[in-house]
């Protein structure tokens, strides 16, 4: 992996109900699209050396779309897993479900428990799928987490008891549809993370989308607060220990 390769790629995959509402097709049929898409871009990050890949799948505010459409979208939750585990397996993927079990069916939780159980080994990209969750939900919970536990609330210690301290905060933050929001998606990782908005809408990105997104990425000076020029010394002093 080289260092324009971001580490760890977030996206937001808007844009599903306005895929399928333009062809005239119920918006089920979007989302149905849209996992064919996700499926292509895991491979794709897998090959292009992205180690860690988080997308928003359901945020805790869907629960106000219309019933059949969360039915659906259980519906399509449920027979991903059976469909995808297997072959996510075997390219080397391991699984992580974020956010809230709780509204979800003890058949359902058993599912993403077994999903993750079989996929712990594996090391070639982390996949995590944040389904019912939310930013604000996740800092609160953390600072719950601390409060029961009686431990002081840092910033270090928040950070560690959030749903993604598994895995460093997100290089890159896609988001497909043409909104400019990040719509309560990793609140607290995102603080230093590059935005990527494309007009694109999900069942429609690909391969040569990622691929824009991620040339983007490799052209911005990350700087974490420190200016150009120490950003440079710093570079420049890393390649002379690599060399």
């Amino acid at each position: 992996m080289t260092a324009t390769i971001p580490h760890h790629v977030a996206i937001i995959m808007d844009g599903n109900g306005r895929w399928a509402s333009s062809r005239y097709l119920p918006r089920l049929a979007g989302h149905k699209r849209g996992l064919d898409a996700l499926h292509t871009c895991v491979r794709h990050c897998g090959d292009r050396g992205v180690k860690v890949l988080t997308v928003f799948a359901f945020s805790s505010e869907n629960w106000s779309r219309p019933p059949d459409e969360i039915s659906g979208l259980l519906d399509l939750l449920a027979n991903a897993l059976e469909r995808e585990i297997t072959p996510l397996h075997a390219q080397g993927v391991r699984l992580h479900f974020v956010g809230d079990r709780s509204r979800l069916s003890p058949k359902v939780q058993a599912h993403l428990a077994d999903a993750e159980a079989l996929t712990a080994g594996n090391d070639r990209l982390v996949f995590n799928i944040c389904f019912n969750y939310g930013g604000r939900w996740d800092i609160a919970q953390a600072a719950a987490r601390l409060a029961k536990d009686g431990r002081a609330i840092t910033p270090d210690s928040l950070a560690g008891a959030l749903a993604l301290a598994h895995v460093p905060d997100p290089d890159l933050l896609i988001r497909t549809g043409g909104e400019h929001r990040i719509s309560n998606f990793l609140l607290w990782q995102a603080a230093y993370t590059e935005l990527y908005f494309t007009e694109k809408l999900w069942p429609e990105f690909g391969p040569a989308d990622l691929d824009a997104a991620l040339a983007d990425f490799a052209r911005r000076e990350r700087r974490f607060g420190k200016t150009s020029e120490q950003v440079r010394l710093a570079l420049a002093a890393s390649q002379r220990q690599a060399a």
